[in-house]
């Protein structure tokens, strides 16, 4: 008799599926809101860095959220891969500096550069990186700090949750002006 043993290693199923990266921004802001997002990145980003504490949310949430920026990230960089083919509405409207957020008014009207200027100084491996040091560090009371300058991944991912909502927003803004000329000329 043939013994069968089973490979306990995990190995994830190489799908074909693909997967949008409007859908993936989309699902992260209905999980996550962005005011939200942003202020619980920067909790993280601060109590990593103070080495005297630990952060007081559920240890269960930041690290679904460790994985939901993760996803953000991926659909990030997918949107950067295929920026020339989305069609956005452009905004023609002046800017308030609340709606702007950390934008500058060029990343505002083009909100698809800051994801190209985020992944041509990172990578998705570096960004990954970031937050699970971030996470890591924030969870518990340490000597010894992160080794990097972890102020510039910071500033992308802020501007990118700034981008990314922005893209949804202007996206739907399109689609609804779009469904209103199909609806005129019916």
């Amino acid at each position: 008799m043939k013994k069968e043993t089973i490979n306990v290693k995990h190995r994830p199923k190489n799908s074909h599926k693909k997967h949008s990266s409007l859908k993936m921004l989309d699902t992260f802001f209905r999980f996550n809101d962005l005011t939200a997002a942003k202020d619980l990145l920067n909790t993280i980003m601060q109590y990593a860095v103070q080495k005297r504490g630990w952060i007081d949310e559920d240890f269960s949430a930041i690290v679904h959220f460790h994985q939901s920026m993760r996803s953000f990230i991926r659909a990030g960089y997918f949107l950067r891969m295929k920026s020339n083919k989305w069609m956005l509405a452009n905004s023609t409207e002046t800017a308030s500096p609340l709606m702007q957020g950390s934008l500058s008014d060029e990343e505002y009207h083009n909100p698809l550069l800051v994801f190209h200027t985020a992944f041509t100084a990172f990578t998705v491996k570096e960004f990954d990186y970031f937050l699970g040091g971030m996470v890591y560090f924030s969870l518990g009371a340490y000597r010894c700090g992160p080794e990097k300058n972890m102020v510039s991944p910071y500033i992308y991912l802020t501007k990118m949750l700034d981008a990314g909502f922005l893209i949804l927003e202007r996206r739907k803004a399109f689609l609804e002006i779009k469904e209103d000329e199909e609806d005129e000329t019916s």
